[in-house]
């Protein structure tokens, strides 16, 4: 045979030519794109959050908590690692177990948990990630919902003058065989109502609680006053305000809060023949000014006096009534403020709730934690808390630390893509770990201001 025919070995240069993709062509010059630059990672940003997370410690707390009776001769990863993986993960937008197998390796979430980004062992992988959530038992989920308010408390610098507790739940659809799934006739679907509590004033997350659908009056009873309870040990003269949509006007709720000192309620309330016959003078005043006018909206505002059947009592309601070319649109809301006006009561008060929207908005979808997709319904719930320590985290980001700029009010979506999915090379050098991005970094002026901000706290 000749030997200018046979056939030689296959080279890595062999393996690298062929890796090599031409995308173009500029000045004659073919464009190759290929995967040859090292280590390289598209989250460099996410460096901002254990120093975020070592000032709460909130990841520290929630692992604390849960038990690990796996054999310590085979363990590799501690449960504050497991934990803190899962939600920096979730937090830089890979919210599915799976991802963990990709990034296991990724230099920069070596380096969050405290691992050398080239000699460093790799982080879990799926397998370990799926027997770390479906682990966790009922009383261990008890623990960290008190964890999530502890976070909340421990907020503050100091006792608040007031704080809105804003209860809302949302529809988590399933797709598959999960415990303690509903069909929901409003939905059209089967899905979770988990429930969401924030302070309305500032956005903080209080807890999540998943749910298989709405909580009766008696079923939401212990919980508010559990979380009360609590508040009122660590803040005895703060003004506290329970705000709702109508689903949460529960008779027994409102007797609890109006025992309760320096606490009130702005919940809605659902319309019934009587309170349309109530609102029925103000409507046609409202029609008959709208039909004298320019065709502009009209707005009208008024309070009566409402009890119903299960009431013990007569309650203030306040009425909206707007009136515009599409008709005639009346909302009611019942409250135990009776000094504030009406207009007041209503527009800064109640539909202030509608930031609640937004904060369920950046933890559902900016977080995705509709990935309830565990069979367990325990490891539902453990996951939606492994999300609310993401938001709690991203939050804390967003509102201290970039609090006087232009980024305190984006969406989740918009600071995970412009301040953390920045691509760097990370090499590990034999006296420095170097981490670099792009000379054009559009965020650079801000991390270098939050980097300065975070390294002149004391530390945790």
């Amino acid at each position: 045979m000749n030997p200018s025919t046979q056939e030689r070995p296959f080279t890595a240069q062999d393996q690298a030519a062929q890796d090599q993709l031409v995308v173009g062509t500029l000045e004659d010059k073919p464009v190759l794109l290929d995967f040859e630059a090292g280590r390289l990672s598209s989250d460099a940003g996410l460096l901002l959050l254990p120093k975020v997370d070592g000032q709460s410690g909130l990841t520290q707390a929630l692992a604390s908590v849960l038990r690990d009776e796996r054999d310590p001769k085979r363990t590799r990863h501690s449960m504050l690692d497991l934990m803190r993986q899962r939600v920096y993960q979730i937090a830089a937008g890979y919210e599915d177990q799976d991802d963990s197998d990709s990034l296991r390796s990724d230099p920069i979430f070596k380096l969050l948990l405290d691992r050398a980004p080239e000699t460093g062992a790799d982080l879990a992988s799926q397998p370990t990630m799926s027997r770390f959530e479906n682990g966790v038992g009922a009383r261990e989920l008890y623990q960290m919902a008190e964890v999530f308010v502890e976070a909340f408390i421990g907020s503050y610098g100091e006792a608040p003058e007031v704080i809105v507790l804003d209860f809302d739940d949302t529809a988590d659809l399933v797709h598959g065989e999960q415990e303690q799934a509903r069909f929901n006739t409003h939905v059209g679907d089967h899905c979770f109502m988990p429930l969401h509590v924030y302070e309305g004033l500032s956005g903080r997350l209080i807890t999540t609680m998943l749910k298989p659908s709405l909580l009766k009056g008696i079923e939401l009873l212990p919980i508010l006053r559990r979380l009360v309870t609590r508040l009122r040990q660590a803040w005895p003269r703060t003004e506290i305000i329970f705000r709702g949509d109508s689903h949460f006007t529960y008779p027994e709720v409102m007797a609890y809060l109006e025992a309760q000192p320096r606490m009130h309620y702005v919940t809605g309330l659902g319309t019934n023949k009587v309170l349309k016959r109530l609102a029925s003078e103000i409507e046609a005043e409202a029609r008959r000014h709208y039909a004298r006018g320019d065709r502009t909206k009209v707005v009208r505002f008024h309070t009566v006096f409402y009890q119903a059947g299960t009431w013990p009592h007569p309650r203030r309601v306040v009425i909206k009534v707007e009136v515009t070319d599409k008709g005639v649109n009346t909302r009611f809301i019942v409250t135990d403020l009776l000094r504030a006006g009406a207009q007041r009561l209503y527009r800064g008060v109640y539909c202030a709730r509608g930031q609640m929207e937004n904060n369920i908005k950046d933890h559902k979808r900016g977080l995705k934690s509709d990935r309830t997709s565990c069979h367990r319904f325990l490891a539902n719930q453990f996951r939606l808390f492994l999300h609310s320590a993401a938001y709690v985290l991203l939050w804390t980001l967003r509102a201290e630390v970039l609090g006087r700029s232009s980024w305190s009010r984006v969406r989740f979506e918009t600071l995970r893509l412009r301040l953390l999915k920045l691509g760097a090379c990370v090499k590990e050098e034999a006296e420095v770990i170097r981490v670099s991005l792009s000379f054009s970094c559009p965020a650079q002026g801000v991390l270098r201001r939050c980097f300065t901000l975070l390294g002149a706290l004391p530390g945790p």
